[in-house]
């Protein structure tokens, strides 16, 4: 049975007190807390297990080594993709992103070509594609958003053509919480020869994911989100298109071997096997292990569970932030719309004020853009609040928060 009183009792920094004050940690869609299991999984890396990974014969290098590759296998099993080549370790969302813009896009954008971006994106996915178009010369075109903050879907349809060449959006947007229809915009960009890569910072840790059903050709996670390390990301390609690419990084461990011609004076190069061509160097290890923790914490949960706990808690607190006169709220009223992200601001106040004295009473809230600069342009914001739930948080933490904000009032 899904308990977050008992969950609570897994995460050490939930005990802490801010301001006198037991911490309320509602900044869960910039960085979730760790339970005792992933702290302690690095731990006994470090102190039981630690060398670098496919170097050597000795023991701790295989015990190193099977580690790293069944954190994985695991990962690979959590979002149902076909196996661990599929599923490359990265450091975070950002460099998922990055490495599919120039592994991928430096080698097939040119001039003429087109990239779909929507409004909604957190800037890492908006970023990447302003700066390779500069050098290759393709177009991007915008999707906005509704009123509500949802995603136009029937502008897919306007702008897609023959020279679309990949689709990039958000699975949940990180600024309303709103849940895309994934696909739906895939059917699209897939009809058109087009493929799609989704940023699924938001989704993963709080949906059930399944990248076969959703039939995406890329997926963008991080670690730290999902109860995870910081530092430990993953991009998820479809096979057939990851055995195509060619890795962004060269160093160690992505190749297979290195033989200089003495006729032609260069070095041949040959790749490693997916996933590792593109793990360039020394990688993440110990991260890439707690993360495995953390996604075998997840499923002992049950993504439903997680979902529909998040679900009720969303539900319950926009139903009482909106009793408030001077509160308003931002993308769908309807929770079920969205996931766990309520974007708000307190009239007379900015974001930051209203952050610092939930902070006096150890609530901790997220204020700024959220690195959604032209989501905050649409709605005609200078900056919002935002309150993000999580596995362990309660409707007791729910309550304080909204005494809270009607003292601000």
């Amino acid at each position: 049975m899904f308990d977050p009183h008992k969950i609570r009792e897994d995460f050490p920094i939930l005990k802490r007190k801010i301001n006198n004050y037991t911490l309320i940690y509602f900044d869960n869609a910039a960085s979730s807390q760790k339970p005792r299991q992933v702290i302690e999984a690095i731990k006994d890396f470090y102190e039981n297990h630690n060398s670098n990974v496919h170097r050597a014969v000795h023991t701790l290098s295989q015990e190193a080594s099977e580690l790293y590759e069944r954190a994985h296998d695991e990962v690979a099993d959590f979002i149902h993709a076909d196996g661990m080549e599929e599923i490359i370790f990265v450091r975070g969302t950002t460099e998922a992103i990055n490495l599919v813009a120039y592994s991928w896009g430096l080698r097939n954008l040119k001039k003429g070509d087109e990239v779909i971006v929507s409004l909604m994106e957190h800037h890492s996915n908006i970023v990447p594609w302003e700066i390779l178009s500069k050098l290759n010369g393709f177009n991007i075109k915008y999707v906005g958003v509704s009123d509500d903050g949802t995603l136009n879907y029937e502008a897919y349809e306007e702008l897609i053509s023959e020279k679309t060449k990949i689709v990039c959006f958000s699975h949940v947007s990180n600024f309303s919480g709103v849940i895309n229809d994934v696909k739906r915009i895939a059917k699209i960009a897939h009809d058109h020869g087009a493929l799609i890569l989704i940023d699924g910072a938001q989704s993963v840790p709080h949906l059930p994911t399944h990248v076969k059903d959703l039939d995406v050709d890329f997926l963008a996670f991080s670690g730290h989100k999902m109860l995870g390390p910081t530092g430990i990301g993953v991009l998820y390609g479809k096979c057939e298109i990851l055995e195509k690419m060619e890795p962004f990084q060269g160093g160690g461990e992505m190749i297979r071997e290195v033989l200089f011609d003495s006729i032609t004076k260069r070095c041949t190069i040959t790749w490693n096997d997916l996933p590792w061509k593109f793990e360039a160097g020394t990688p993440n290890i110990c991260d890439g292990i707690g993360l495995m923790e953390a996604v075998r914490y997840l499923r002992r949960l049950g993504m439903e569970n997680v979902q529909a706990h998040e679900y009720t808690l969303t539900e319950y607190a926009m139903k009482h932030m909106l009793e408030c006169q001077k509160i308003e709220i931002y993308g769908p009223e309807d929770a079920s719309a969205k996931c766990g992200i309520i974007p708000f601001n307190v009239e007379g106040f900015s974001s930051h004020d209203v952050a610092l004295l939930l902070d006096n009473y150890g609530i901790m809230v997220r204020s700024g853009f959220h690195c959604t600069q032209p989501l905050h342009a649409i709605f005609k914001l200078k900056s919002s609040a935002r309150a993000s739930f999580y596995i362990y948080n309660t409707r007791e933490e729910i309550d304080s928060f909204i005494e809270v904000l009607k003292e601000i009032e």
